[in-house]
This record gives structure tokens, C-alpha cells and sequence, in this order.
């Protein structure tokens, strides 16, 4: 590979890393709550922009956060710790909503 082509990849590199958010706890949290909301349709599917309900997956995310939440407990700050339980508790009324229906 040439140093040109080398160095245009480190520079694509660059830029798709400035274009993401800063990796930290609550973006981590958010990124799985929004897999949760997609699979219970209250977030459109980014592929397709439709909502579906896959309740399944809504579940397997929600017990991941849930698992995130035991495993880290005392460890978080309090804003970190209340953004994860206000997560959860939407989530799992939500979820509860979707298996009424």
C-alpha cells in the first residue's frame, strides 16, 4: 500500500471518529435502550423507518440493562444511576404495555 492511501485511511479514520459521540457510560446506555424501544415500536427501525414489535429482543434488551444495572451497582454516579432506573422503568412499562395488547 502506498503512504498516499495510507494516510487518506488514517485521515477517513479521523473523521468518522469525530463524527461519533463520546464513548461513556450513559451513551453505552442509551445505545441498548434504543435497541429496546425499536423492538417494542416506540422507535422506528433505522433501516426500514417502520415500527415493528419484536418483543423477544425488547425483553433480551431490557434484561441486558437490568444486568447492567445489578453489575454496576455502587460504582455509578448518581446521575448515571438515575438515568439507568428511569430507562428501565420505561422500558418495563412499556414492555408490559405491548403484552396487553
Amino acid at each position: 500500500m502506498s503512504q498516499e492511501a495510507s494516510e487518506l485511511e488514517v485521515d477517513a479514520g479521523k473523521e468518522s471518529q469525530e463524527a461519533l459521540p463520546a464513548v461513556d457510560f450513559s451513551t453505552f446506555v442509551m445505545s441498548l435502550s434504543h435497541s429496546a424501544y425499536i423492538h417494542l415500536g416506540a422507535a422506528p427501525h433505522p433501516e426500514t423507518n417502520q415500527l415493528a414489535v419484536n418483543l423477544p429482543i425488547a425483553r433480551q434488551s431490557i434484561d441486558l440493562l437490568s444486568l447492567i444495572e445489578q453489575k454496576t451497582r455502587g460504582n455509578l454516579t448518581g446521575q448515571e444511576e438515575r438515568l439507568l432506573e428511569q430507562i428501565l422503568f420505561d422500558l418495563r412499562m412499556r414492555f408490559v404495555d405491548q403484552t396487553k395488547k
